[in-house]
């Protein structure tokens, strides 16, 4: 594999490309949850020595969600002589960030972004952290299943992220006789949200729509519909997760099911990375912020292996358990083989307490 530790002299910084969306439309409490990980990491693998001997330097480059701009920020960094690229969160950014890795030969380590085609084809140079797509939304559909929700509404908007999330919903439930209505938002006026809601017959209505809007104003819609008090509202890509859902939504976010990649208890290293972000960040962190912390420790294990296939060789102790990667079935990238996955809720009772309501 091309792109290994470039140092132009003993001693010299190990430059890893870490990218994340920090401004909008970027999801931008993601981006700094997931930087606040990678950061971290990286404070403590130069703590431990670096990368033989080398300090880990990470050059920090806002995507904004815009795949035409995380392309020309690889462009940049490559010229700069980074060893690796880590990070991003939104699946269109990181396929762009993938194909050009690709091109340039650097290592991609993708932390959060889940689309199952990731690239065209296969590719030694690119891996991932967070599962496949496929696997958590199919889980997520085992759990609607499971709680008697077999016909579904959802409220999407146009993305390849979204149709994929859709197509997989649909064709796990059509397994169980159940079906999926969509509600393209590009299409319908707010307002007739709930009258079309109530037209469907659908019991549950998933956000497959962007954060905060308009995934908040139709939360609020939803609550305060009378007609659609039964109704339950869920959001398999991770809404709730942050702590801008419940400051915006209160009690009105509550029991809203997402997935979640985290294991039901963190191990010694989970914790005590744990209590350092949370005194990084003055909150709670995210799994997406263990997912940056992640992405940088395995990282640093690939570029001090020095090997042209070093992704098969991977076998590290990571915050949410052993990371060791496979192949995917049919090509496509290097992925975690058992990344942790969870349906999780926000407590009705306390909406800053997560239930779990769905073991993956």
């Amino acid at each position: 594999m091309s792109g290994m530790v470039n140092q132009t002299q003993p001693g010299s910084p190990v430059l890893i490309g870490a990218l994340a969306p920090l401004t909008r439309p970027g999801w931008v409490e993601a981006g700094h949850q997931l930087l606040a990980g990678m950061e971290l990491a990286a404070q403590e693998v130069n703590a431990a020595g670096g990368i033989g001997g080398a300090p880990v330097e990470l050059l920090v480059r806002d995507t904004a969600a815009d795949p035409r701009r995380a392309s020309a920020a690889v462009d940049e960094l490559a010229g700069l002589g980074v060893a690796a690229l880590a990070g991003e969160y939104h699946s269109v950014v990181a396929r762009a960030v993938a194909a050009r890795a690709d091109a340039l030969g650097l290592p991609f380590l993708c932390s959060s972004a889940v689309l199952d085609a990731l690239t065209d084809g296969p590719t030694d140079h690119v891996a991932r952290i967070a599962p496949a797509q496929s696997h958590g939304w199919r889980i997520y559909a085992d759990f609607l299943i499971g709680a008697g929700h077999l016909r579904i509404a959802v409220a999407t908007q146009p993305s390849v992220y979204w149709a994929s999330g859709t197509r997989l919903l649909r064709d796990r439930l059509a397994a169980s006789g159940g079906d999926v209505v969509e509600l393209d938002l590009s299409a319908l006026a707010p307002d007739a949200l709930g009258d079309r809601l109530v037209d469907s017959g659908a019991t549950a209505l998933l956000l497959l729509v962007g954060h905060p809007e308009p995934a908040v104003s139709i939360v609020r819609s939803v609550r305060r519909d009378p007609r659609l008090a039964g109704i339950m509202i869920g959001a398999p890509a991770g809404q709730p997760e942050f702590a801008e859902w419940a400051r915006e939504l209160g009690d009105e976010g509550a029991a809203i099911p997402f997935l979640r990649y985290l294991p039901e208890r963190l191990g010694p290293l989970g914790a005590r990375v744990g209590t350092a972000l949370r005194e990084r960040l003055g909150e709670a962190p995210s799994f997406v912020a263990f997912e940056g912390h992640d992405t940088i420790t395995v990282l640093a294990e690939v570029l001090r292996a020095r090997a042209d296939q070093p992704w098969p060789l991977v076998d590290v102790e990571g915050t949410r358990g052993r990371i060791t990667f496979s192949p995917p079935p049919g090509g496509g990238v290097w992925q975690w083989a058992r990344p942790p996955v969870q349906v999780v809720d926000r407590d009705p009772g306390d909406p800053t307490r997560l239930r779990i309501r769905h073991p993956g």
